[in-house]
């Protein structure tokens, strides 16, 4: 008979033990963080205080990811505000501007836009190349990630060249058209700040509110 067998057998008959319940009191197993042995009933309550433990760092953990959630939505309701009172593009730019390097603490916000007829003086108005357009329209979902020679790092002026990481976040009319009317870039110094696999769905928010505000100031 194997280890195996004995295991087997008695969770196919849990009634052994009331059969022969002198047994829990004489049988000793090793203690899980020592050479002694303890009862079975010792081990029990070791792994029930062990599963309590597991349970109640779980607990703070979702706890933690909750306030950080609120934390973030709180932000972009803020955000929300401030574009929606805007009135006009100057208002509605340097709220995206503000919100995002103070309140988001995004070192670097730049963006530009190509798919209005307004045409307003300033750099969000600048040449972009088609490469970048062609980028911007083909983005399914923001990039996060390296700094890997993009345009929109230049967008930064003197600050591009220290780069590391960057979200770039397609602007478009609705969120399912397929062409981009512009791309906001977000860019940091820290190299994890914006990388492949992170969440994105803030982000993509961000860019819906973007999109849509300033190309209601802009008719």
């Amino acid at each position: 008979m194997t280890a195996d067998d004995v295991a087997n057998y008695l969770k196919e008959n849990p009634s052994f033990f009331e059969a022969y319940h002198e047994l829990l009191a004489q049988l000793s197993v090793p203690h899980p963080h020592g050479g002694r042995t303890i009862s079975i009933a010792e081990r029990q309550v070791l792994a029930l205080r062990e599963k309590s433990r597991q349970l109640e760092a779980k607990m703070v953990e979702l706890l933690r990811f909750g306030e950080e959630n609120d934390a973030v939505s709180e932000k972009v309701h803020r955000l929300c505000i401030a574009l929606a009172s805007a009135l006009e593009s100057d208002t509605a730019l340097a709220a995206v501007r503000s919100h995002l390097s103070e309140d988001f603490r995004v070192p670097h916000v730049a963006l530009r836009l190509w798919g209005t007829a307004t045409r307003i003086e300033g750099p969000e108005f600048g040449a972009v190349a088609d490469a970048t357009r062609s980028y911007a329209a083909g983005l399914k979902h923001p990039y996060c990630g390296p700094n890997a020679g993009f345009e929109a790092a230049t967008w930064f002026g003197e600050g591009g060249a220290q780069i590391l990481s960057l979200a770039l976040v397609p602007l478009r009319r609705a969120p399912d058209a397929a062409e981009a009317v512009g791309l906001l870039a977000l860019g940091s110094e820290e190299s994890e700040r914006f990388y492949p696999g992170m969440g994105t769905v803030v982000l993509e928010r961000i860019g819906d509110l973007v999109s849509a505000n300033l190309l209601r100031v802009l008719g």
